[in-house]
């Protein structure tokens, strides 16, 4: 990499982490809001896992080459925000908490620089469709710490938090605004319950929820591994890729916190999907979305 190509990528990654801060504060009073209590869900227990689909918002980006630079500057593109519940005999895990509940009370929407953002229904609310309540989940996976994947993390406080050692670093050590955190924006989850992990954890002890390791769009990325009876197998992405087009050509987006990694980790994955013989999802690729079915509809 050139001296100049260095440069641009930082700049662009300072100003994009400036965004990610402005829209976090703007959902600083949802997360200190979603801090109440909440009754444990009723549902019933399941004997194989299964996961819920939830529609946690959508993403129009006004330029989306800052997701695929010198490719389609200039043009629009809409991209979807999923979150999952992932039900297993041994417990609830929560993977990503989408853009925050309060984003719903305003039906138009929200502008920020580069970005609007839309919610049609609250977590919540899909939750108890699905007959869950976020008291019921005990659980907390994060792909990585931007503001579309936390912004309802203040509903389970009580959940295990299970995240990279270098994400959780990232996000309440002293330079968490380098990377684009702010902790007032998520101020109940240093004192979630953790585990902090230095590679991939299977999360109930027997192969069917895995996190794996994969570092490069933030210092401590990781995305969900899940063997389903009937589905088959599924990699939910988190943001190693964006959208179908990225992920097949291995663009990295401009503000990545590291270039190389980030292709190499693609291709890691891409050798475990073949493997594993599993399906990728992609959580912000929004024409995938449109043909998975979502909660109260489930996958098992």
């Amino acid at each position: 990499m050139t001296t100049l190509e260095r440069t641009t990528m930082t700049h662009t990654r300072r100003a994009l982490c400036a965004s990610l801060l402005l829209i976090g504060s703007a959902a600083h009073s949802a997360a200190t809001a979603n801090t109440a209590p909440a009754t444990v869900s009723a549902a019933k227990p399941v004997t194989t896992p299964r996961v819920y689909v939830f529609d946690c918002g959508t993403v129009e980006v006004k330029d989306i080459s800052v997701f695929s630079p010198g490719v389609d500057v200039g043009k629009k593109k809409t991209l979807t925000d999923s979150c999952y519940l992932v039900v297993h005999p041994k417990g609830t895990l929560m993977w990503d908490t989408g853009l925050p509940d309060e984003l719903a009370s305003a039906p138009a929407g929200k502008d920020v620089p580069g970005f609007h953002m839309t919610l049609k229904k609250t977590l919540v609310s899909q939750m108890k469709q699905a007959g869950y309540t976020p008291a019921a989940v005990t659980h907390l996976g994060l792909s990585h710490m931007h503001f579309d994947h936390i912004g309802n993390v203040g509903l389970f406080p009580k959940a295990t938090l299970l995240m990279q050692k270098e994400e959780y670093e990232s996000a309440t050590g002293p330079d968490a605004a380098k990377f684009g955190n702010d902790p007032a924006t998520y101020p109940t989850l240093a004192a979630n319950p953790v585990e902090k992990l230095s590679g991939d954890h299977d999360v109930f002890g027997d192969g069917t929820v895995v996190i794996k390791r994969a570092l490069g769009h933030t210092p401590g990325h990781q995305v969900l591994f899940l063997k389903l009876k009937k589905t088959g197998n599924i990699l939910l992405s988190g943001d190693m890729a964006h959208f179908t087009k990225n992920w097949e050509n291995r663009r990295v987006p401009s503000f990545n916190f590291d270039k190389e990694t980030s292709v190499k980790t693609m291709n890691q994955m891409a050798d475990f999907i073949k493997a594993n013989k599993a399906n990728l999802w992609i959580q912000h690729d929004r024409e995938q979305n449109l043909k998975i079915k979502d909660a109260p509809k489930y996958y098992g």
